[in-house]
């Protein structure tokens, strides 16, 4: 979520959630809460507070391949996205955008980053009918194709 006061709202939500952030960086913040499970991250904004994006983390680098796979089979629009640094943290991904334009993300945690984000662009450019892609594969950010799960 987008945040006007970044300060302001790390004290609203740690006293919300009864628990301090999991990491704090120059504008972000992030809570990993067991119970109940919820995942709220926070970037400082002008835009004042609004989604930035939804997201659902997976266990597995294979999970997100696996949700890849299933998704390879609707008519949604995929951007797919591995080992790349986002929100201070190694991850692999892949993005669906909603009818509304809302942004959500399927990802695993692969490492910490030192950086909010990749410097390099990180997304696949290619189609399936640019690299040859086929029903056993899809587009990926590394290698053009890879193999579905």
């Amino acid at each position: 979520m987008n945040v006007s006061n970044l300060d302001e709202s790390i004290r609203f939500y740690t006293d919300l959630f009864g628990q301090e952030p999991t990491k704090i960086k120059p504008g972000y913040a992030n809570w990993a809460i067991s119970e109940p499970p919820l995942k709220l991250i926070l970037f400082a904004s002008d835009a004042g507070a609004t989604i930035n994006h939804l997201g659902v983390e997976v266990p597995s680098s294979e999970d997100v391949d696996r949700t890849i796979s299933r998704l390879s089979q609707t008519d949604l629009p995929l951007d797919i996205e591995k080992e790349v640094a986002c929100c201070y943290a190694e991850q692999d991904k892949v993005w669906a955008t909603g009818p509304d334009g809302e942004r959500w993300e399927y990802y695993t945690v692969l490492a910490d980053a030192e950086e909010m984000e990749s410097t390099s662009a990180s997304s696949c450019a290619c189609t399936d009918e640019a690299c040859g892609c086929d029903a056993t594969t899809v587009p990926n950010s590394k290698e053009c194709c890879t193999t579905v799960a």
